[in-house]
């Protein structure tokens, strides 16, 4: 018998049919509110099936953070990586662009009063913040190899200083969640870790 792991079951994800779910989630936020958002009417929306969206996302809070976060840019392709300190300032930059107007405080409001433990709280600590932390892993192991950074002496703590403070402001409300706290963050980030 094969040691080879078993095919998956089921249609292989679309990344068509994923847009266009993101795209209705969108809309839907936009519009009328998380508390109208149900995968029935992304479904019907998009023109999708209930399935492709399960495929993608565990349930409707998982797809709101996933159609409220924007898309990632585009592989760089050729070109050579950013500088570190640009690379986190883009990414940073985005991540506190989604929470600080819009539905994105709407949603904010929503997990700063949410029980730790509800489906939108581990939405958000899933699909923002660990996704967050992996792609400033990546950046910072990346920069390591070219030399530009040494290796952080303890990884979780590097990436809890750098994604902490955006949590904080998200729940905390208590300082602006803009352009300018993104580049100091990711300043004093390159600070402490040269």
């Amino acid at each position: 018998m094969s040691q080879d792991a078993p095919p998956r079951r089921g249609r292989p994800p679309s990344k068509a049919a994923r847009a266009k779910a993101l795209a209705a989630a969108r809309a839907i936020l936009a519009e009328d509110g998380f508390a109208k958002l149900t995968v029935e009417a992304v479904a019907a929306r998009a023109g999708v099936g209930k399935p492709t969206i399960y495929r993608n996302w565990a349930n409707k809070s998982e797809l709101a953070m996933a159609a409220l976060l924007p898309d990632a840019p585009d592989e760089r392709g050729d070109q050579p990586p950013l500088p570190f300190e640009a690379a986190l300032r883009e990414q940073l930059r985005r991540l506190v662009a989604s929470f600080a107007k819009g539905r994105g405080r709407q949603m904010a409001f929503a997990l700063a009063s949410s029980d730790p433990e509800s489906e939108l709280a581990r939405a958000f600590r899933n699909r923002v913040i660990l996704a967050s932390r992996e792609a400033g892993r990546a950046m910072i192991l990346s920069a390591v190899g070219r030399g530009e950074l040494a290796l952080p002496c303890d990884m979780e703590i590097t990436l809890d200083m750098i994604y902490a403070p955006v949590l904080y402001r998200v729940l905390g409300g208590h300082q602006p969640l803009d352009g300018d706290f993104a580049d100091g963050l990711a300043a004093e980030a390159c600070r402490l870790l040269s």
